[in-house]
């Protein structure tokens, strides 16, 4: 017999996931739940800020109102702020072109 004519079969279609990804799968909807969660404590702290410092970082009043109104309690309001201040980014941009 050669070493030629020896074949090894792996059974490589069938990984089945070790502890460690099951419970991070198992955890992944408490993590993100609980970022939501604490987004909104930090967006609710935006409250704070005076409307020339909301500016500064591309928001304003109406945004943080709005991210509350537009997302559910299970959803994160955060994403909805980043979109407005980067849609506020763009507007600003392409006025300044146009000056």
């Amino acid at each position: 017999m050669h070493m030629t004519d020896r074949t090894l079969e792996l059974d490589c279609s069938k990984l089945t996931p070790t502890l460690s990804q099951r419970l991070a799968a198992g955890l992944a909807p408490l993590v993100s739940l609980f970022r939501g969660f604490r987004n909104r404590i930090e967006i609710n702290a935006l409250h704070d800020l005076n409307d020339t410092q909301l500016r500064d970082i591309g928001l304003s009043r109406a945004d943080l109102t709005s991210a509350f109104l537009a997302s559910t309690f299970f959803e994160d309001p955060s994403e909805h702020l980043t979109r407005s201040a980067r849609n506020r980014w763009r507007l600003s941009l392409f006025r300044s072109y146009e000056e």
